[in-house]
């Protein structure tokens, strides 16, 4: 049941309200001021608060000023409710970070759908943040309320790879961004030996080649198709306009790349101190939680042995010992060359 703080000094309209929310379905808490709802703010972590802006001891700005100064409070959706209906006042309110301003006098069902709607959007904005930067499509349409990477990667140039083709190289400087259209692709490391590290892996819906356009830097890595592939090629410019008129787009994209880098950091600790057999065991969840969109029980992965050992960061010898214990133990099968994951909670049992 999603919480609901109500900040109202009108005991009124506060009690009126707290039952319309109760009605359908809401947890709510109440405060009578703006220092009250605070407080309760930092002690319940409410799902969304509501505010009205007059009000005595602290007012509703005062209350969206408090709230963006706590890190773990300012992602919470918050709607202004007041019957100041000025122009200014309504900018001022959501050039503070208001997610919506409702006038008195109102209807409980516009209320209702307004909270429903913000609900909705910080759900899908922490689903996407949980999955990294893969539904970054999602992320921006939480965001922004626009689908705005529609529009971006519609009527472009595409280009076609074949499999094991390569489409960047590390070292090269990037001009532009690629949406995978069809296809899955890795991007990897390789040493001077020529052993080669599998840094991430794309499917179809993913964006790729974005962190070095942020960061004004060249290719850290290398990007190649793992099968035949078809990407949309969005120039540069169109990328940089995007992020560069939607701060909260670009925000986001930074809370992601920071997540990535603590997972890639997390990668390298694992291939430190990870048994054999909690790598390969790592690397078929990963695959699973990657190419396994439909969520099926047996899901069956098609890649090399190469790319396998790759993403494990194991020797190829090594890996295919360790999946013949693995298929002696009835958790995978070997078909074809694919493998089947047939017992997957014990694969990631033995991953931790």
């Amino acid at each position: 049941m999603e919480k609901i703080l109500l900040i109202e000094d009108n005991k009124d309209i506060r009690n009126n309200l707290a039952e319309i929310l109760e009605l359908a379905n809401y947890s709510v808490l109440t405060a009578s001021n703006g220092k009250e709802g605070v407080t309760i703010a930092l002690e319940q972590q409410p799902d969304l608060i509501v505010c009205d802006i007059m009000m005595p001891v602290l007012d509703g700005y005062g209350v969206l000023h408090m709230l963006h100064k706590n890190e773990s409070l300012r992602p919470i959706p918050f709607i202004f409710l007041t019957a100041k209906t000025e122009r200014t006042d309504v900018r001022r309110g959501m050039e503070m970070g208001a997610d919506d301003y409702i006038t008195k006098p109102f209807e409980g069902a516009e209320l209702l759908s307004a909270i429903e709607s913000r609900l909705r959007r910080s759900a899908e904005i922490r689903q996407t943040e949980s999955s990294g930067i893969n539904g970054l499509h999602t992320l921006l349409s939480a965001a922004t309320g626009k689908d705005l990477l529609s529009s971006l990667k519609e009527d472009r140039n595409t280009n076609h790879y074949k499999k094991k083709q390569q489409i960047y190289a590390a070292g090269n400087h990037p001009d532009c961004l690629f949406y995978i259209l069809h296809g899955k692709v890795k991007a990897y490391h390789r040493n001077d030996d020529g052993k080669e590290l599998i840094t991430g892996l794309y499917n179809e819906g993913d964006f790729l080649g974005y962190t070095p356009l942020l960061e004004g830097a060249v290719y850290q890595e290398s990007a190649e198709a793992l099968e035949d592939t078809e990407l949309a090629i969005i120039p540069y410019q169109d990328f940089e306009q995007l992020v560069s008129s939607n701060p909260e787009v670009l925000g986001r994209f930074v809370q992601l790349l920071a997540k990535n880098i603590a997972e890639k950091e997390q990668q390298l600790i694992a291939l430190a101190y990870n048994s054999l057999r909690k790598k390969v065991a790592a690397a078929l969840i990963t695959l699973d939680a990657k190419y396994n969109t439909t969520q099926d029980s047996h899901f069956e992965i098609d890649i090399s042995r190469e790319n396998l050992a790759a993403v494990a960061g194991v020797a190829k010898e090594s890996l295919i010992r360790t999946l013949g214990d693995f298929r002696d133990e009835k958790l995978i099968t070997l078909k074809d060359g694919a493998i089947i994951l047939i017992q997957k909670n014990k694969i990631a049992e033995l991953r931790n």
